[in-house]
């Protein structure tokens, strides 16, 4: 067979699709989630439009590993990579001091801070996610709707506006823990697949001064 031959998978859809600056929609530990290239403004946009979302709301920057999480925002050293390694991965955003403003077009209206996601992936997103590196990662609903843990309840628009999706049936169904350790006390923006009490304990944990 010659490689004109060769039919590309989903998951070789996803991948162009994301390098060449679309939107896809990719099964994470939590929901389905629009997604794209993280690296340029033009795909950050389109999933603003697409998803009806005012661009003064931060998307989170979701990484393969932790070695591309500090790859993408090398400032994540020191306390904030003690925490990041204590967490991650799992179902967690968390939101980091962005001193450098990297990624301008996926912090909204709070550039000196940026929500960062390193989730235990299903098979077809870790593919696609150990070829690309990094995306941007919104649930795939539209403002108001529910979060979809199956494909059928990802709104038709956003199907359409798509150029890959990959099912990876019905998901866990919580949206992440978000924890905003941005500031001088670790705080719950929204309790979701770990209960707050829990999340707090490991963060208290993460920074607790070695004993010996």
């Amino acid at each position: 067979m010659s490689g004109a031959d060769v039919i590309p998978t989903a998951v070789d859809q996803a991948v162009a699709a994301i390098q060449g600056g679309r939107a896809v929609i990719l099964p994470t530990d939590t929901v389905y989630g629009l997604c794209a290239s993280p690296y340029r403004e033009e795909p950050a946009r389109r999933v603003y439009r697409l998803k009806g979302r005012e661009e003064t709301t931060p998307i989170a920057l979701l990484c393969s590993d932790l070695d591309m999480l500090f790859e993408c925002v090398p400032e994540l050293r020191g306390k904030a990579g003690r925490v990041a390694r204590s967490l991650l991965p799992g179902p967690y955003t968390l939101v980091f001091p962005n001193p450098a403003r990297r990624y301008r077009w996926l912090t909204g209206s709070s550039p000196d801070t940026i929500g960062v996601r390193v989730p235990e992936l299903p098979e077809p997103s870790r593919l696609v996610l150990d070829r690309v590196g990094a995306v941007l990662a919104t649930s795939a609903n539209l403002p108001g709707g529910a979060e979809p843990r199956r494909p059928e309840e990802v709104p038709p628009q956003l199907r359409d506006g798509c150029d890959a999706f990959l099912d990876a049936g019905e998901l866990p169904g919580l949206p992440s823990t978000v924890l905003d350790l941005s500031g001088p006390e670790p705080k719950v923006i929204r309790e979701g697949a770990v209960p707050a009490a829990e999340a707090l304990a490991r963060v208290h944990d993460a920074l607790a001064p070695a004993s010996g």
